[in-house]
């Protein structure tokens, strides 16, 4: 079946722990489904944990407010479990809609995550409102190392448009124009990125820049903190409806236009999933969020230091045995 992730957030639902309330999200069902509905425990047999997102769905146009942070929870046992894929990645992480973790990895190694990071740009971005608004290229957004689109300074283009753009193709420069259209350098919105982290629970990361480049040294995250980002940023119908983008098309503006296509080789062969990020720099090796959903249940995977092509065969291994297919 095909998932219509335009217009299925999330899940949802609410306990009370000593006054403390932990925002629970429930996978909705397909378009027109208004009420959740709870699917059973298919894969573990470990109790429910903490979810892995804190936040309420927000409208696009709205900046949020700040969230309680929130844990994902206690890890299980590995072994013993059928179906369960082989990892060769330094560090990896399976959660379900209920926030249980069904297969882990070294999940609180800190690592570099490359373009993965670029899912907080994108909350920042739809955080920030007005998607309709017009961006000017500056001549410092174009100073940065492949991989670029190619926009020149002096040009202007539609806020949503390239942050569409940047998520399906990991574009640097778009990254950099619109990390500095938000905060006014991108240093300064690498500071906002950090405030926002600890705002969503992500208390084991540090960024330094929109991209994940390697430089500004220092920046680093685990599988659990980018499993909790990817649970926020895909409450976002902007960014969800990107990264679950196969191919665009760009327009410039002078009026040439580039196809474009999503980096996400999973996206492309796996029915169940609809998108999240990649990412891929030397010292982080081949790294991936993604997510996939059967209709019924939604899981998040997390894959750091990886190979080609291991980086999507253990990707979609750990999807498809998160959902029983």
């Amino acid at each position: 079946m095909k998932f219509q992730a335009s217009t299925v957030p999330f899940f949802r639902f609410r306990r009370q722990i000593g006054g403390v309330f932990f925002v629970f999200n429930l996978l909705w069902l397909v378009t027109g489904c208004q009420t959740a509905q709870q699917v059973s425990h298919v894969v573990s047999s470990n109790p429910p944990v903490s979810a892995i997102g804190g936040e309420n769905p927000v409208e696009e146009a709205k900046p949020e407010p700040p969230q309680n942070p929130v844990t994902i929870g206690q890890s299980p046992q590995n072994s013993g479990k059928p179906g369960l894929p082989t990892i060769t990645a330094k560090a990896a992480l399976l959660v379900d809609h209920r926030g249980r973790i069904l297969y882990e990895k070294n999940s609180e190694m800190r690592l570099p995550t490359a373009s993965t990071q670029k899912l907080l740009l994108g909350i920042l971005i739809c955080d920030s409102g007005n998607l309709d608004e017009t961006v000017t290229v500056m001549a410092s957004d174009t100073n940065c190392e492949p991989t670029k689109m190619g926009i020149q300074p002096g040009q202007t283009y539609r806020k949503g448009d390239l942050l569409k753009a940047v998520l399906v193709r990991s574009s640097n420069d778009l990254a950099r124009c619109l990390a500095r259209h938000h905060s006014g350098s991108v240093s300064a919105f690498a500071h906002a990125m950090n405030v926002r982290a600890r705002q969503l629970g992500m208390h084991n990361s540090y960024f330094t820049n929109a991209s994940g480049l390697p430089t500004p040294a220092g920046q680093y995250s685990t599988a659990k903190d980018l499993a909790i980002l990817a649970n926020a940023a895909m409450r976002r119908p902007a960014i969800r409806e990107a990264v679950g983008t196969k191919a665009m098309v760009f327009r410039f503006s002078n009026g040439t236009t580039k196809t474009v296509y999503n980096t996400n080789q999973v996206l492309k062969g796996n029915p169940y999933c609809i998108g999240c990020k990649t990412g891929y720099t030397h010292a982080a090796g081949r790294c991936l969020v993604s997510s996939a959903s059967d209709g019924r249940r939604t899981v998040i995977a997390v894959v750091l230091g990886s190979k080609s092509p291991n980086v999507w065969s253990e990707s979609d291994a750990l999807l498809r045995y998160g959902l029983g297919h």
